[in-house]
């Protein structure tokens, strides 16, 4: 049987978003999938079904430096952070009534965000938005002095290992390090991370990480929360007692399988693709500000490093405001021309909103609306690049004039 993969038409440069399966993966997801059995059951085809999960758990496990007892298989990442933040948050106050306070990164995905708030709302958490720089990397001078002033009340920790918008790595290891002499767990989505970067769970002294399928070439629906075995970790749902009690449901064989596959592929292959990603992306980014030269990279200069020696940046993102032009402009009149990229911030009932992270590193709220996200993957290739290239100058010039109509005071009188 042969599988090929398919990706939308035109130059794809938003993989951040999704990436598509690689055909590895899709043949493993549709093999699997037409066998029968409930990985719970206690039959031949339960115990096959559980076997497929057994080994794609180990599979996970090896390729992220964890061990299989560590891996929890979820929805996705949004579950995965969920579980880490409500559950931790649970968890520890249990043992601890004063451990209220939860303390994240101010450019952190919504999925982290989100249930860190709700539990503000509903549980009666004390959210503090940890800073960053210019670059969006995380103030650790602000990280210790909010452990220094309230170590025994804090349950948790949670900054990102990559930002998803303007590729930022965060010194994940120092911040595990300084959290942990005041025995406070720390969890990290490392959504964007995985396959570009090297993410070892066990060497990073994390206490918790997430992981997710379709942005390495897997499936949406299924990702996993890496969680040691004594961090203390409530179930959000309940039913089966299923993945260590906190994870109730019964498990997707089919997909779990899929996206250890395609983990495994992206984590053996990342030195290499991480290379020709990065030579691609400094190519795009070149570009970019030769075709429209006032554009701004935000974010780590290409090539960068940070002071542990690692990538400061991501090697497939590249992320740019343009003065005087909408980001949802552009990315219509970009799409218009065959070549899909993303805004990177949020839409709130429909009204486009400036983006938080963007915002977080010190951005006016007028040149953040005017931002552009291209992020790279496996399928993408020179002319991906090009073709935004060639496209870019004209879509730049009207978005701004359209700026400049909707920007312009209304002559008329009321109605």
């Amino acid at each position: 049987m042969t599988v090929t993969t398919t990706q939308a038409p035109g130059a794809y440069l938003d993989h951040a978003a999704t990436t598509p399966m690689s055909s590895a993966a899709l043949e493993a997801f549709v093999a699997e999938a037409g066998r029968t059995g409930n990985a719970s059951s206690l039959h031949s085809a339960g115990r096959a079904a559980r076997r497929a999960v057994e080994e794609s758990r180990e599979t996970v496990a090896d390729a992220l430096g964890a061990r299989p007892s560590e891996v929890i298989f979820t929805g996705g990442g949004t579950e995965s952070d969920n579980l880490a933040i409500k559950g931790m948050f649970w968890g520890r106050r249990s043992q601890d009534a004063r451990r209220r306070r939860v303390l994240v990164s101010a450019v952190e995905h919504h999925a982290v965000l989100d249930p860190a708030f709700w539990l503000a709302g509903h549980a009666g958490a004390d959210i503090t938005l940890l800073p960053v720089d210019g670059e969006g990397r995380l103030d650790l001078d602000a990280l210790r002095a909010e452990l220094a002033a309230h170590g025994d009340e804090i349950a948790l920790v949670s900054v990102m290992w990559a930002n998803n918008e303007v590729g930022t790595v965060q010194p994940v290891r120092e911040v595990a390090r300084i959290a942990h002499r005041h025995g406070v767990p720390v969890h990290t989505d490392a959504v964007q991370a995985v396959g570009q970067v090297e993410v070892d769970f066990a060497a990073s002294g994390v206490d918790a990480l997430t992981v997710t399928g379709h942005k390495l070439g897997g499936p949406v629906g299924v990702g996993a929360l890496l969680a040691r075995r004594d961090l203390p970790l409530e179930a959000v749902s309940h039913g089966g007692g299923q993945e260590r009690g906190v994870r109730s449901g019964t498990l997707d064989v089919a997909a779990i399988r899929a996206f250890a596959v395609a983990l495994g592929e992206a984590v053996g292959a990342r030195e290499e693709r991480a290379g020709a990603l990065a030579a691609l992306r400094d190519d795009l980014v070149a570009g970019v500000l030769r075709a429209v030269p006032d554009a701004v990279l935000r974010g780590p200069d290409p090539g960068s490093t940070t002071p542990e020696g690692l990538p400061a940046r991501l090697p497939a993102n590249a992320h740019f405001t343009f003065p005087g032009a909408e980001g949802d402009s552009l990315l219509y009149l970009l799409d218009s021309a065959g070549v899909q990229a993303s805004t990177g911030s949020a839409c709130q009932a429909g009204v486009p909103q400036p983006s938080h992270v963007l915002l977080a590193m010190g951005i006016s709220e007028t040149d953040a609306r005017g931002a552009l996200r291209f992020s790279l993957g496996a399928t993408s290739v020179s002319d991906d690049v090009e073709r935004l290239l060639t496209a870019l100058p004209q879509v730049a010039e009207r978005a701004r004039a359209a700026g400049l109509v909707a920007a312009r005071p209304s002559m008329g009188g009321a109605a």
